[in-house]
């Protein structure tokens, strides 16, 4: 399922205290969904990895009472204690924990207790786990311990990451590229023994290196390192059209700027109009006096990305208009 679907089914479980698995490749954001549903919600968000740990750092460490002359389990710290708290209690990474760890997970998942420790009522468990067939170092899940969850699993979807990349304030560069080479997104190939390869994951790194102002020779071996040479030797060629890219204010000031018709560059341009309404709803109109300029794919484009952002078309004085030009091209 889709990044919001899978956000909107996990709060659901979580209100409803039902554990939940969340399965998918690496780098494409399980951790970070939920996250972000704690976060929707209005509670804690512990991330527990268990493969760094051994199975007693999970139920605690046995010592001797001399009250009652038996002996007991010590709790480990990390795991919540207050009564009145609510949270997400995130198991990351669990099917990579050694059997033995998973083991004593059991009664945790399930029962909300393990040892002498209990799981307070305020708080849900979710898990995430990359596939067998990931290339990961996983153990097979136990069946017993596969049936304690609801699984769900993550599938990336471009427009769910450009509304996602948009709101984060990736540049529009990358937004850009992605949108014209849109199979760049995700490309992971478990037989392949490549050590990087393009994921949502990845791109962000490559961003965070196109804003860290590399030589343009660098940065090409940089990107390469996190999304593979193939996917950087395509945004480095991508990037080339910047330099054709029309003045963004200039243009949105009314002033008249020649428009390459490029697709490279229109796709480019569709990404900096979008990423400047979504940071300004006030350009809206202006925006869509400009999209009206475009070759019509282009402007149903551009359009579309504001309709993802959230953007209200109706609320524009230009729509009408707009409508009357290109609604043969949205049947």
């Amino acid at each position: 399922m889709t990044a919001s679907r899978l956000a909107s089914t996990l709060e659901r479980l979580v209100e409803a205290k039902l554990p939940a698995f969340v399965w998918g490749p690496p780098g494409i954001g399980k951790s970070s969904i939920v996250a972000q549903v704690a976060e929707s919600l209005g509670v804690e968000f512990l991330d527990l990895r268990l493969a760094l740990l051994d199975p007693t750092d999970l139920k605690g460490i046995p010592f001797f009472d001399p009250q009652s002359r038996q002996g007991v389990w010590a709790p480990p710290s990390f795991l919540p204690t207050d009564s009145e708290s609510r949270g997400i209690l995130f198991l990351d990474e669990i099917n990579s924990a050694p059997p033995a760890v998973q083991a004593s997970a059991y009664q945790l998942v399930l029962d909300r207790k393990v040892g002498e420790y209990e799981l307070p009522e305020g708080w849900s468990i979710v898990a995430a786990g990359n596939r067998e067939n990931d290339r990961g170092v996983v153990y097979r899940m136990p069946p017993p311990l596969a049936n304690r969850f609801v699984h769900l699993e993550l599938e990336v979807e471009l427009s769910e990451w450009k509304r996602w990349a948009y709101g984060a304030g990736v540049s529009p560069e990358l937004i850009g590229y992605l949108s014209f080479e849109p199979e760049r997104l995700f490309a992971f190939d478990s037989q392949s023994g490549e050590k990087a390869f393009p994921t949502p994951r990845s791109w962000s790194f490559a961003d965070r290196m196109l804003r860290s102002g590399l030589e343009p020779e660098m940065l090409l071996e940089a990107v390469a390192g996190a999304v593979g040479r193939e996917a950087a030797v395509g945004l480095m060629s991508f990037l080339q059209v910047r330099e054709r890219l029309p003045d963004l204010d200039r243009l949105l000031r009314g002033e008249k700027e020649v428009i390459d018709e490029d697709p490279r560059v229109l796709t480019l341009l569709v990404s900096a109009l979008a990423q400047r309404a979504a940071a300004d709803p006030g350009l809206l109109d202006r925006v869509l006096e400009l999209s009206m300029e475009l070759p019509g794919e282009f402007a149903v484009m551009l359009v579309r990305e504001l309709q993802s952002l959230g953007l209200e078309m109706e609320e524009s004085t230009v729509w009408e208009r707009w409508v009357e030009r290109f609604s043969f091209l949205l049947e």
